[in-house]
């Protein structure tokens, strides 16, 4: 009994939050990334139950993207060679069958908010850049920084280098609030005005910046702060 205790199947979830339950009702984009990767990997193993397991994938992945490899997967404890396939193969079963030559329009904060569905509920702050090039179709999406926004900690270098290799014309930033809050703090608006003025230097437009949460989403742009 003990050691059943200690190994959490994704079966032994509610239902509800199953994330393949969930996948069926609502759809891939309403899951976390961790959700996505417990979808995949469907359980953990003695000693690492699925919900730790799958966060500790889903955060190499987004260190590495799509340069991860097995070796990369392996070095987690508790993945073994059967998991480190499992996502090896999804990640090129969507490279070899998504249309690359469609890239999404983002014209509007709904545009950009499926982007920021994988930090809603972060605990920590997370900060997304999203690079767009001339018709505002997405180049990429990235995390570029994580922990509270303020001036000391994010530097326009930081937050341009990446639109300047993607030869971006514009940039859209997107950060959590993990108390839920959607009102912009002093920092983020102090931070966004230093940005937008970097932007202008360089010749990427800072397009918007936008705070999400579990209970929605401000526009910086679009109530006027910059």
């Amino acid at each position: 009994m003990k050691i059943r205790t200690e190994i959490r199947h994704i079966r032994e979830t509610p239902a509800i939050d199953r994330p393949r339950e969930r996948i069926l009702s609502r759809g891939p984009s309403a899951l976390s990334d961790d959700e996505l990767v417990a979808a995949i990997i469907g359980r953990g193993i003695r000693g690492h139950d699925v919900t730790t397991l799958s966060g500790k994938i889903s955060a190499c992945l987004r260190e590495k993207q799509d340069a991860v490899s097995c070796e990369d997967l392996l070095k987690i404890p508790g993945v073994g060679e059967a998991k480190a396939c499992q996502i090896l193969a999804s990640i090129e079963l969507t490279r070899r069958f998504l249309d690359t030559t469609f890239r999404p329009r983002i014209t509007q904060p709904e545009d950009a908010l499926p982007y920021a569905e994988s930090i809603r509920r972060e605990r920590q702050e997370h900060v997304i850049c999203i690079t767009l090039n001339g018709a505002h179709e997405l180049i990429r999406s990235r995390v570029i920084t994580k922990g509270i926004l303020n001036q000391s900690q994010i530097h326009p270098r930081e937050v341009y280098a990446d639109a300047i290799t993607d030869r971006a014309a514009s940039i859209i930033l997107m950060h959590n609030h993990p108390s839920g809050s959607l009102t912009p703090s002093s920092d983020d608006i102090a931070v966004t005005k230093k940005l937008a003025e970097a932007g202008e230097v360089l010749g990427i437009r800072l397009i918007d910046h936008i705070i999400v949460s579990e209970k929605g989403f401000c526009s910086l742009h679009g109530e006027g702060y910059f």
